[in-house]
């Protein structure tokens, strides 16, 4: 009766970032476990270990539907 893709976002697979990619960016936001927060083409990239101002290399560890996870590269 419902397609395959009843109740999911078509855009599932459409986040801008992938898992591996690296970015310089710039720490906009705290979360609220204390990572930094930044934003890749508006999507939501959460930092381990960086705090608010920093302008840093990141690599992305993990990505989900809404938003990703990443840590800071020496």
């Amino acid at each position: 009766m419902f397609g395959s893709n009843y109740g999911r976002d078509e855009r599932e697979n459409s986040s801008p970032i992938s898992e591996g990619e690296e970015y310089d960016v710039k720490i906009e936001d705290l979360g609220r476990d204390g990572d930094g927060i930044t934003r890749i083409e508006g999507f939501v990239v959460f930092v381990s270990g960086a705090k608010v101002g920093d302008e840093v290399k990141i690599r992305i560890n993990s990505v989900r539907r809404n938003f990703g996870f990443a840590e800071v590269v020496e």
